[in-house]
């Protein structure tokens, strides 16, 4: 396929940009983008309504024409961006500012923790472990994901330790796919067994004496497995040592090929308890005493929750008690126990709402709005990690204490915990903590007392920022709450570059912390004297199964009124201005941007759908995106679309003004697959009436985003902030060193 280059004058003009308010920008009248091929003869018929689908070629991303189509885009968009005069100057000072410490929190296995940690520019990050009792513990390297493979594209993906702490079983995943092969490791020589578990996804890794319960699916066909429907999800049962083919089926359920099964095993290996869900919420569980079975096949599951009208997230177990987290009567979440060889009868044992948690009939205080994210058993307490009015907050809570025992675990500031981490038996615990402008630490809770475990600074001067937290309207009135991150004192003209980043799905909260994945877009942004604004849009869960269910389905349309809102907001409040407005999302926050941009172009100036779901009539049609109907709904439903029609960002791109737009995508992305992104470039460069580009940004031997090498989160985000600074016709001040 040719490559048609847009006007070589374009470089020259760039050459001439020198002026303190901004860079000067060729005028790009049009643009001669790679061809797209429309076929006028595919056409769907829903419910009546005959709906074209001219880039359905697209779809087949192992074809020769979509290949050649691939690599004459991304051609495309990398000269496009070559002739960004400052480019390099942002890569510079991203890798200055990925070039730091950084740590995960350590699990507690016998007397070791293991964690990983990332020198700075490491593509994948490295497990260690060290002794937990010693006064000057030395690390030793466990296993490092850099040698898995030579591009470092596969990356560690979970592990799971043996109840005696002499196994690990670990997933690899390659090329950021959603496929993951089990390994295991033997802790005591640090060498790799012969087992080898493949066509594992969605899977965790549950011990049970010498083995582990894990979830895979059937071998696909060849060259489908990116893309074909992901059904038929069994549970097994793996001993060390054997062949794969003589693992123990547990569980299936041939009649419903879509849903899913999990595994989780007690810490005294007395209880397996099995979840099956048919989409991202909602889900049944079976458990079974195994205590005293010398076969497998004798495991008989007793259903104790039925049905998949809510959640159910197994903690632990205390004898005959079994505890869950669970929203049921509880749209901030609750604890409940069961003793499942007795009876079906559940016990609530915390509940928060109308500002008391309950506790067997008995009350104490606990704050209103507050909403339960995580719980951990260890020992004889609770840990819970809440959300109150989207800012972490930590207590402990003493099981049969006799009387309601909450105890606050005092925080620094306004920020994001990770849950507790500690042995089921007690002892020490360790959580993360860190904030919009703040790499994080990782703090141990010894004898009641805190105290730093690992610290992380990357040498960005937080304090000479800040962080408010505001409340605007959305258009049927709901107050939706948005942090608003700056350098203090900015003069507020209505002309600062200004990202906006929101998700509003799946019952995900998007909370005020320090992600790679997302911030290393921000530091950059902020220190240029621009404005970042995180919306916590309903479809979330940061208020509670209400705030998620507000944005589902029929009431999607809110999801998008409120992310409009933030920027309506940011502009009238004289922030900036629509030219320089950018709007951020990824996944679901890419269908957010899709939606918006299509809806309301002329708020924006620059946007940034990535990886994101952008055919709501085909999105079910493809790997595990049937799961995400509870959210949806369904086009195969005449209601469901009705509503997915009309707000559909491929169906929606019609002949007018967008703003500049960089769609991001990966080759490797079986969980939003690349045809949502690359249907919808090649529409909306055929619609767009703007002398804005329309590019989009296909990576290579990448996925959805995990495990992503740190070059290549480099270059992206590169590519990223070259892209709005430039648009927005805003001069970047190199402070690279």
């Amino acid at each position: 396929m040719r490559i048609k280059v847009f006007n070589t004058l374009l470089f020259l003009l760039l050459l001439a940009s020198a002026c303190s308010s901004g860079v000067d920008k060729a005028d790009e009248a049009s643009f001669n983008y790679p061809e797209s091929r429309e076929d006028d003869r595919v056409v769907d018929d829903y419910h009546g309504t005959q709906i074209a689908d001219p880039y359905r070629w697209l779809e087949d991303d192992r074809s020769e024409e979509t290949a050649a189509w691939v690599d004459a885009e991304n051609k495309f968009t990398q000269d496009y961006l070559a002739t960004i005069p400052f480019r390099q100057n942002i890569k510079k000072r991203l890798e200055r500012l990925y070039d730091y410490e950084r740590y995960s929190v350590p699990d507690v296995v016998g007397d070791w923790l293991y964690y990983t940690k990332n020198d700075g520019l490491q593509n994948q990050s490295v497990l260690y472990r060290e002794s937990a009792s010693a006064k000057n513990p030395v690390p030793e390297l466990v296993l490092d994901p850099n040698t898995f493979s030579d591009d470092n594209t596969s990356s560690l993906s979970g592990y799971s330790f043996s109840k005696n702490g002499a196994f690990m079983a670990y997933q690899v995943s390659e090329g950021g796919s959603d496929w993951k092969t089990i390994k295991v490791l033997d802790l005591g020589t640090l060498k790799p067994l012969k087992d080898e578990l493949n066509w594992v996804k969605f899977s965790g890794m549950a011990w049970w004496k010498d083995g582990f319960f894990y979830s895979r699916y059937p071998a696909p066909g060849k060259s489908s497995e990116l893309s074909n429907k992901n059904e038929g999800h069994q549970l097994y049962y793996h001993a060390l040592g054997s062949p794969q083919a003589e693992d123990i089926l547990i569980f299936e359920d041939p009649t419903r090929p879509q849903r899913n099964v999990s595994a989780s095993i007690s810490a005294d290996e007395r209880w397996l308890v099995v979840n099956t869900s048919t989409s991202t919420s909602g889900n049944d569980v079976q458990v079974a005493d195994i205590s005293g079975l010398k076969a497998l096949a004798q495991v008989e599951l007793n259903p104790v929750v039925e049905g998949f009208d809510h959640d159910y997230s197994f903690i632990g177990s205390r004898g005959e008690d079994l505890y869950f987290f669970t929203n049921k009567n509880a749209p901030g979440g609750s604890v409940k126990s069961i003793k499942p060889s007795v009876s079906k009868l559940w016990f609530n044992i915390i509940e928060p709402g109308k500002g008391t948690v309950y506790l067997k009939g008995d009350e104490t205080t606990f704050d209103k709005g507050a909403v339960i994210k995580s719980v951990t058993l260890s020992g004889s307490n609770l840990y819970l990690r809440t959300l109150e009015n989207v800012s972490s907050r930590l207590y402990s809570y003493k099981l049969n204490s006799g009387s309601p025992n909450l105890e606050n675990i005092e925080l620094t500031s306004i920020g994001t915990t990770s849950g507790i981490s500690a042995a089921d038996s007690g002892g020490d615990q360790f959580y993360s903590f860190t904030s919009l402008t703040a790499p994080g630490l990782i703090l141990r809770v010894k004898n009641g007392r805190t105290e730093h475990w690992r610290i992380s600074h990357n040498g960005f001067d937080a304090g000479l920022y800040e962080i408010n937290q505001i409340r605007y309207t959305s258009k049927d009135g709901t107050e939706v709450p948005m942090f608003i991150v700056h350098k203090k004192g900015l003069d507020l003209d209505g002309e600062r570059p200004t990202l906006i980043y929101g998700y509003g799905g799946f019952d995900i909260a998007i909370e005020p912390k320090h992600s790679v994945m997302r911030l290393d877009l921000v530091t950059p942004l902020i220190e240029q004297g621009g404005v970042f604004a995180l919306a916590n849009i309903r479809g979330g869960s940061e208020f509670g199964s209400e705030w998620h269910e507000a944005g589902t389905k029929a009431n999607k349309q809110n999801v998008f009124d409120d992310f409009i809102g933030a920027a309506e907001y940011l502009q009238k409040e004289g922030y900036t201005s629509p030219k320089r407005t950018a709007i951020y999302g990824r996944s679901n926050g890419g269908l957010l941007v899709g939606a918006c941009m299509t809806q309301r172009p002329e708020l924006y100036g620059v946007a940034f759908p990535a990886v994101g779901v952008l055919d709501m009539l085909r999105y079910h049609q493809f790997t595990i995106g049937w799961a995400w109907a509870g959210d949806y709904g369904r086009s195969d439903s005449l209601d469901a679309f009705k509503y997915l029609r009309a707000y559909s960002p491929l169906h929606n791109a019609t002949p007018q003004d967008y703003p500049a737009t960089m769609i991001t995508t990966a080759d490797h992305d079986d969980r939003v697959v690349p045809a949502h992104s690359f249907k919808f470039a090649a529409q909306l460069q055929k619609v767009q009436q703007a002398k804005e580009p329309i590019l989009i940004r296909i990576d290579k031997s990448s996925g959805h985003g995990a495990g992503k090498p740190v070059a290549k989160q480099i270059e992206e985000a590169t590519d990223l902030l070259s892209f709005m600074f430039y648009q927005m016709n805003y001069e970047y001040k190199d402070i690279s060193e």
